[in-house]
């Protein structure tokens, strides 16, 4: 199935120059007068090996339909989180390897794809929003409420993200998991 490089997400298991691959993590740039382009981190499945690719906007992009699992992460043990299938109860245990960025959107409860291919986990499939909690950040402003300026936030996963100046400590607020971008307050 062909998708436009810009629908890429992390976790997604795209075929790259006849090789299956998972994608780590995706960036959208534009620089300047230049045109846009998508640079993605990728993880080759046979070998481990991780590499960055320029894609342009447009670039069909190769996605490898997998066995996908609806599972519900429960759980953080070291560099191991734990997912329990909706339907049978069983539960899996993914690294960091393969969840790459995905890491960062991970609260308990929440429920994700996980594809596998021959019955092993190959990749993360996330909500295209998800809701967090603002844990730290600088105090809001209360004049700011039409203004472009932002400060950083960190959510409770340790995700950092720009959020306007009104945003306080406590608040939580809705985030692209594509872009890891603020999109509003929730």
């Amino acid at each position: 199935m062909s998708i436009p490089a810009t629908q890429m997400r992390p976790g997604m298991v795209i075929k790259h120059k006849d090789k299956l691959h998972s994608v780590f993590a995706v960036e959208h740039r534009t620089p300047g007068n230049l045109r846009a382009f998508i640079q993605a981190k990728l993880r080759n499945l046979e070998s481990g090996a991780i590499f960055e690719h320029r894609f342009r906007s447009g670039d069909a992009i190769d996605r490898v339909i997998v066995d996908d699992v609806e599972m519900e992460f429960l759980y953080k043990d070291g560099d191991d989180y734990i997912f329990m299938d909706m339907k049978n109860f069983e539960q899996t245990t993914l690294g960091r390897d393969i969840l790459g960025d995905a890491v960062d959107f991970m609260l308990p409860n929440i429920k994700i794809d996980i594809s596998f291919i021959d019955d092993k986990p190959v990749g993360v499939e996330l909500p295209t929003v998800v809701e967090m909690l603002v844990v730290q950040t600088e105090p809001g402003i209360r004049s700011a409420t039409a203004s472009s300026v932002t400060k950083p936030a960190t959510t409770e996963t340790g995700l950092v993200v720009q959020v306007p100046a009104f945003i306080n400590e406590g608040e939580k607020i809705r985030i692209d998991t594509a872009e890891g971008a603020y999109m509003s307050r929730a």
